[in-house]
């Protein structure tokens, strides 16, 4: 499993909240356990505790975030160095069984599985993806959905990084809303001229006999 892959795990745990919305699915140790995704043997160890240790890391990575959309690198770095400190990574080389044709195992980095609990386990992986994937494309390749009230965490891997939303949908919405705001001032604007040619035009003198 690549490094990158584990990028992933910071963006799913962030958009478990809509706080625009008012919105939070992270609610049960179930939905925690949903995060690891494959990961089965991670998630098993979650308990009802980790509920409310999952939101507080959520909080934390959703800053890293909000720092690096907002143009603060400097901030969205110190932020995540210090989820990397408090949850320290295990990497292990693992071949898994997977072989190349002449039978040699196909090595790659992976993180191994955290001792204390799931939550450090969880937010360690999430903060090294996330620290893998902004050092190798760059501070400004996280963002957050412009298509409000989303705000999503996404992460750009455009070629010209021209992300700005968090998926198509958002993308359609925000792309439709734009065409009725030009279409709405495109007619006040033709309203306007209309008004001001009519104040301008003379008024006809009354012809009296």
């Amino acid at each position: 499993m690549e490094l990158a892959y584990y990028s992933d795990y910071a963006v799913r745990l962030v958009n478990t909240e809509e706080p625009a919305r008012n919105k939070d699915s992270l609610t049960t140790v179930e939905c925690v356990r949903e995060l690891f995704g494959a990961s089965t043997q991670m998630a098993r160890r979650a308990t009802d505790a980790d509920v409310t240790r999952f939101r507080s890391v959520r909080a934390r990575l959703r800053a890293v975030f909000e720092a690096a959309d907002g143009g603060d690198a400097t901030l969205a770095v110190d932020l995540l160095n210090s989820l990397l400190l408090e949850f320290p990574v295990s990497p292990q080389i693992s071949g898994h069984d997977t072989r190349d044709e002449d039978g040699t195992p196909d090595w790659h980095m992976h993180l191994a599985d955290h001792p204390s609990n799931a939550t450090a386990g969880f937010a360690a992986i999430a903060a090294m993806g996330l620290a893998f994937h902004l050092t190798t494309h760059g501070v400004d390749r996280l963002g957050l959905c412009e298509a409000a009230p989303c705000r999503n965490a996404y992460l750009d891997t455009s070629t010209n990084r021209s992300r700005r939303y968090c998926s198509d949908r958002c993308a359609t919405r925000a792309n439709v809303a734009a065409y009725r705001a030009r279409k709405r001032l495109e007619a006040d604007r033709s309203a306007e001229t209309r008004r001001t040619a009519d104040t301008a035009q003379p008024s006809s003198p009354n012809t009296e006999r």
